[in-house]
């Protein structure tokens, strides 16, 4: 881990997470109808009036439908509600998805719970503009290859990350710094704090504590006297204090992945080229990004009825170039393409080496052309890091954007 950098910690949370997976599988199974925008919830046993409400959609919630509440207490709110069972072996696969899209960013991955991640990405924290790049990113990736959308709070703090991952939902990044708690947290009800109960928000609210900036500034020896040791929490927390760190169990990087489920099925060799040259940008930028080179490369098709297939080759000398990688993906492509139509393509860097080249000489023409291709390659990361990354657009790519 990157050390003298500001800790840059994210808090990642599944939107209504076993709606959006029920609603994702339903829809690649093909149904015309998406959970996600009608009034349903995921819940156990409606007969028996003993199932509960497990997550609810936007519409649900609007109903004044709550996630813990009684099926039987929401149908009573929301006549046409449509109630969908759990399937956990469902969630389990796609919680274990995603959280492989968060191992090609950083091993330092601590899952909280089924739908929820802490990050520590302090080895990106070069600037906020490259910070939150990195939030849309990862962010992107999730709803492009897994179809389902997921929160991101950023902070330099595990526990504000966290509270920063409950602001405005869904689809949605936010920041909430330890300069920035006394405008975007002290104003919000002392209820929202992490850790605070519904039991203990009246207390709170008897001793005329009712937002959390009350909290934070309030005698901590007086919520000390009330709580015991956990008044002197949540005054250290109201005040955005929080040591912990992100646990992990750390894990090698082994390589990186990049795929696309296309809205239409693609039937020629340019159109999906456009998209391998895509992918690879996207997954050679990451490579370049964590300082590693790979030594295999393959790729992966998905055709209409839903079969993969993929082809791999292992390379005599390592690269991170962008072109040389296009050049590979192509070849691959070629000998593996049936002609058949195309659901999805997926582009992998495996068998990863640290960067560290061997000096060039200027007598050694092969290498000053590797060296000339990885200056442009730098060149073009840090015009998009800067400037977003339609600053520097391949022209066979360029009618598409």
């Amino acid at each position: 881990m990157v050390k003298n950098k500001e800790k840059l910690i994210f808090h990642i949370d599944v939107n209504s997470a076993f709606l959006s997976w029920t609603a994702t599988d339903k829809l690649l199974q093909g149904s015309d109808i998406d959970l996600r925008n009608i009034a349903a919830v995921i819940g156990g046993d409606e007969e028996s009036r003993r199932g509960v409400v497990l997550a609810k959609s936007m519409i649900a919630k609007k109903s004044g439908i709550i996630t813990g509440e009684s099926l039987f207490s929401a149908r009573k709110k929301c006549s046409n509600l449509v109630v969908v069972s759990p399937d956990f072996r469902l969630y389990q696969r796609c919680s274990s998805d995603m959280r492989k899209i968060f191992g090609d960013y950083t091993p330092y991955v601590e899952n909280f719970s089924i739908d929820e991640s802490f990050l520590d990405v302090t080895s990106y924290n070069t600037s906020k503009e490259a910070a939150l790049k990195l939030a849309y990113d990862i962010s992107g990736r999730i709803k492009k290859e897994l179809g389902f959308t997921v929160n991101i709070g950023m902070s330099d703090v595990k526990l504000l990350s966290k509270m920063a991952s409950d602001f405005e939902k869904p689809d949605k990044v936010h920041t909430l710094y330890k300069n920035e708690i006394k405008k975007k947290l002290w104003h919000l009800p002392v209820g929202e704090l992490f850790m605070v109960g519904r039991r203990t928000v009246p207390r709170l609210n008897n001793l005329n504590v009712f937002t959390i900036g009350d909290l934070a500034q309030y005698d901590v020896k007086f919520l000390e006297y009330h709580f015991k040791s956990s008044g002197h929490m949540m005054w250290e927390y109201a005040n955005g204090i929080d040591n912990s760190r992100v646990r992990f169990h750390k894990r090698e990087l082994k390589g990186i992945n990049n795929s696309i489920t296309l809205s239409e099925d693609i039937k020629n060799k340019n159109e999906a080229y456009k998209v391998l040259i895509e992918l690879v940008e996207h997954t050679s930028t990451r490579l370049r990004n964590i300082k590693k080179c790979c030594y295999s490369i393959s790729i992966t098709i998905r055709n209409q009825e839903f079969i993969d297939y993929s082809k791999s080759i292992t390379l005599k000398s390592a690269t991170d170039l962008t072109q040389e990688i296009v050049k590979t993906v192509k070849k691959l492509f070629d000998e593996l393409w049936k002609g058949e139509p195309i659901r999805l393509l997926g582009v992998s860097l495996n068998n990863l080496c640290e960067s560290n080249f061997k000096q060039i000489s200027i007598f050694d023409v092969d290498n000053l052309y590797v060296e000339k291709k990885r200056a442009i390659d730098k060149t073009i990361d840090d015009l998009r890091l800067k400037y977003g990354k339609t600053i520097v657009i391949k022209s066979v790519l360029l009618k598409d954007k």
